[in-house]
């Protein structure tokens, strides 16, 4: 461990040097960064990591004025030995709302150049604005076309970006990173624009489509092309996605891949791959192991991570933390707090369960990487609370995409709890039906109440265990013609809004 104290920028500007060089080693080509995925290198590169996040602190301390005042309003004393569970919590609420974007880059200052300013969807609030360094950038850009070429191993495909563009940190980040790699064209989340696009160029090209899931789906669901001619692999973020959606896109393409980031930090923190995915649909057939692995009947989004870059930990209440462990960014991440729900697992520790199962690893993925594991179950400040349950938006849209006949005929969903005029609790669920349904029956409000009702009791433990406590006519259901009620007015440049 390190200490603070005269000789600080020393030791900083040293360990920031070896750092610095070894991620330059690991980073070369694909061939070195594949190395990274071995088990025999995993203890080494969280060792590296958590040196990461010491020097992060150690120049966050010296030179960013948030960080400094931060530390000591929250109480924490700089002298002595070092441990980063010891750090307080950054969040939105203490620490970006509090201080100005000048006070939390270093030196109290936005860099004079090469520069870029992305703003979050506003989702979940007022949307916050967050500083790159063209060093930061860069960092993004190298690790997302490593990944491209460890996964699709393939040049000449185009590349088509259909994330909202401007301001928002995912779209302009992905074209910006990817551009060497292939033939891009950056659509935005345009449905019509992705039919011209692929009926010009036709199904000749190896075609990647980025974007939200809603909106995927919609295309998928809605375009007038027959999408079995075409070779299309999908690349979706921004939100969780679902088994039955994954299992209903893959039916129009050779791959379903979800990568998790968040503008308040980077962009592709971690991918999924083909063992994560494979362990999610076991946990979802095999309740006991997902019990054991995440403590939840329901398992949660599964990806792998690379612990060079990110320190991620749990606290108390079982949200996830992040360090991240480069020093190119403008401003430091220390412990941010994100508000998502779950957790992180070794290879070895997910090897060791699924022994007690009898499964052995290789029987997911026969070549996988080593490298950890990040479950996500989605926002804790998003999510409905009745009787106690905490229900989350994935529930619904796991009811919904699980059920070929809900899958077909509703596009999206809100969620709201209310107190009535007797002060009765009631869980309201608002569906809108999609622009173009199937040919089956509509369907009515009892028989989907009925299946909203027994499907929430299927997929949320915790509701179950609460639904002895209440009248079942205490959920509501209530249903809306596309694009009218609350579903009026949608942007559809950013993220869906689950919660009312």
């Amino acid at each position: 461990m390190l200490f603070m104290g005269p000789d600080t920028s020393f030791v900083l500007r040293s360990v920031l040097w070896v750092l610095w060089l070894l991620r330059r080693v690991f980073s070369i080509d694909g061939r070195t960064y594949a190395v990274m995925h071995l088990s025999q290198v995993q203890w080494f590169l969280a060792r590296v990591g958590r040196m990461g996040a010491h020097a992060a602190y150690l120049k966050a301390v010296q030179s960013c004025p948030a960080y400094q005042d931060f530390l000591d309003k929250m109480g924490h004393k700089t002298n002595g030995r070092w441990r980063l569970e010891a750090l307080p919590e950054m969040t939105k609420e203490n620490y970006v709302r509090k201080y100005s974007i000048e006070q939390r880059c270093y030196g109290g200052a936005i860099p004079k150049a090469g520069v870029v300013i992305d703003e979050s969807s506003g989702s979940t609030g007022m949307p916050n604005n967050w500083v790159r360094s063209a060093a930061e950038r860069a960092d993004v850009k190298r690790i997302l076309q490593l990944n491209y070429q460890l996964i699709y191993r393939d040049s000449g495909c185009i590349l088509l970006n259909c994330f909202a563009l401007g301001p928002w940190a995912t779209g302009m980040n992905i074209s910006m990173s990817l551009v060497e790699m292939g033939i891009l064209k950056s659509i935005g989340p345009d449905q019509k624009k992705l039919e011209n696009t692929l009926e010009l160029f036709g199904p000749t090209y190896h075609y990647l489509i980025f974007g939200y899931p809603p909106f995927i789906r919609a295309f998928v669901d809605e375009t007038r092309l027959d999408l079995s001619k075409y070779q299309i692999d999908l690349i979706v973020g921004g939100e969780g996605l679902s088994e039955g959606l994954r299992s209903q896109l893959r039916k129009s393409a050779r791959s379903v891949i979800s990568s998790y980031g968040a503008s308040d930090l980077e962009i592709n923190i971690a991918v999924e791959t083909e063992l994560t995915i494979a362990l999610r649909r076991l946990c979802l057939k095999n309740e006991s192991l997902s019990r054991e692995l995440f403590g939840r009947e329901t398992p949660p989004m599964i990806f792998q991570y690379n612990p060079l870059d990110y320190t991620i930990e749990t606290n108390r209440d079982n949200e996830l933390l992040f360090t991240i462990g480069r020093q190119s960014g403008a401003a430091p991440k220390i412990r941010y707090n994100l508000r998502d729900s779950g957790g992180v697992f070794s290879l070895g520790s997910l090897s060791r369960v699924l022994k007690k199962h009898d499964i052995p690893l290789s029987t997911l993925a026969a070549r996988h990487s080593f490298l950890p594991v990040l479950f996500v179950y989605g926002r804790n400040d998003a999510t409905v609370p009745f009787y106690g349950a905490k229900i989350y938006p994935a529930d619904l849209e796991r009811i919904i995409n699980e059920d070929p006949t809900l899958a077909g005929q509703i596009h999206s969903f809100q969620l709201k709890a209310i107190e009535d005029e007797h002060l009765r609790n009631k869980f309201q669920v608002h569906l809108e039906w999609s622009k173009k349904r199937g040919g089956g029956v509509r369907l009515e409000i009892d028989k989907l109440h009925g299946m909203i009702f027994s499907g929430l009791i299927r997929v949320n433990q915790d509701f179950r265990e609460v639904s002895k406590m209440f009248d079942s006519s205490q959920v509501e259901v209530f249903l809306y013609e596309y694009e009218t009620g609350p579903f009026a007015g949608r942007d559809i440049r950013i993220k869906n809004k689950y919660i009312a």
